[in-house]
This record gives structure tokens, C-alpha cells and sequence, in this order.
């Protein structure tokens, strides 16, 4: 790599991880997933979040990034359809109850082993591969800090670490919030925190299809 690529690979890469970081759906859906779940499904759930980057990945790479840049109405359908989704999200929160109430669902609850694995990762995948605001990010990004004349394969390059990057960020805050002790105390109050995290969910959708509908 020139010392370019070097800088602009770490103008992005410390973009990311600032972006990364900062609560919002992906974090939410990862604290749930791992405090109800356990610790299997909460990793699941990170990596399905690390794979849903690639989808911003992708259709930046091939240039339908431009496209929903240059096409007002393109772009309203994906906040729309991330919105949906968002919303979605923030009723399932909502609909939290105490561990209590869930103890005697044996039936239930035997479901939601069965599920949870494969139910964990598509939650973690759809969860940032539906996020506007991940579509948003890829598209301030690679239009402003990556230059037009890099070469495909380090976009690619690019892309495949902040995958990495999100996955092992989540990873951990998975593992954090299965500590027995940390764990523990989720599950006897952790239904406040899951409807709390579902009105902010919600919160957070509403705004972006009121600045769609304002615009």
C-alpha cells in the first residue's frame, strides 16, 4: 500500500470504529440476544451483524451506492424498508416480560432454544443489513474519505475489515453481558432495560421516516 492508501484506510477505519461503538440497534439487539439467549446466541448474533455489513459492502463496490445517491425516491424506499424494520424491532422489545412470567412457558421457552441460533444470527444480520443508518454511513463515507482512484480490491479490503470489526466489537460486547454475574442481573430486570431499548427503537425510526416525510 502507498502511504495514501495507509492514510485513508486510517481516517476510515477510525470513522468506523467511532461508528461502531456508538449504541444504537445493532448494540441493543446484541445486549437482548445474549442476556435472554445466552452467550451462543449472542455471538451468533454479532456475526450475523458482521455479515449484514457486507451488504453495504457490496452494493457500494458495485456502484449502487451512486445510485441511491442520485435517486431521491430509491433512497426513501430504503429508509422506509429500515424504518419498517426498526420499528418492527422496538415491538418485539416491547412486548419483554419479566423472567418471571416466561419461567412457566416451558413450551415456550423450549421453542425458543430450537430457534435461537438461527433465529439469533438473521436477527443480527437483518438488523444492520436493513439499518438506514448503516446506508447512510456507506454512503458519506465512500463518497467522501475514499477516493474515486483507490483500486477495487482495497475497497474490497476495506469493506471485508469493517465486517471483522463489527463482528469482534459485538462478539465482546456479547461475551460482557453473559457474565453469569452481569447476566444474572439482566434477567431479573432486564425486561425495563429490553422495553426501554424497544421506545428508543422506535424513537429512532419515527425520526427517520419524519425527516422522509418532512423532506
Amino acid at each position: 500500500m502507498t502511504g495514501s492508501i495507509w492514510g485513508e484506510f486510517l481516517g476510515l477505519a477510525l470513522i468506523h470504529f467511532l461508528a461502531v461503538v456508538a449504541p444504537g440497534p445493532d448494540f441493543a439487539v446484541t445486549v437482548r440476544q445474549s442476556v435472554r439467549y445466552g452467550r451462543r446466541a449472542g455471538i451468533l448474533t454479532a456475526l450475523g451483524i458482521g455479515l449484514g455489513i457486507s451488504v453495504h459492502v457490496v452494493y457500494t463496490l458495485v456502484g449502487v451506492s451512486a445510485l441511491l445517491h442520485t435517486t431521491p425516491w430509491l433512497m426513501d424506499v430504503v429508509r422506509l424498508l429500515g424504518g419498517g424494520y426498526l420499528i418492527y424491532l422496538g415491538v418485539q422489545f416491547l412486548r419483554s416480560r419479566p423472567a418471571g412470567a416466561d419461567a412457566h412457558d416451558s413450551e415456550g421457552s423450549q421453542e425458543a432454544l430450537r430457534q435461537g441460533a438461527v433465529r439469533a444470527f438473521w436477527t443480527g444480520f437483518l438488523t444492520n443489513a436493513t439499518n438506514p443508518k448503516a446506508t447512510l454511513f456507506f454512503l458519506a463515507v465512500f463518497t467522501t474519505v475514499v477516493s474515486t482512484s483507490t483500486p477495487l480490491a482495497i475497497q474490497a479490503l476495506y469493506g471485508v475489515w469493517m465486517c471483522v470489526v463489527n463482528a469482534l466489537w459485538f462478539v465482546l460486547v456479547s461475551l460482557m453481558f453473559t457474565h453469569p454475574a452481569v447476566r444474572a442481573r439482566f434477567l431479573r430486570n432486564g425486561w425495563l432495560f429490553e422495553r426501554a431499548m424497544g421506545v428508543l427503537l422506535i424513537v429512532f425510526a419515527l425520526r427517520l421516516l419524519l425527516v422522509e416525510w418532512m423532506g
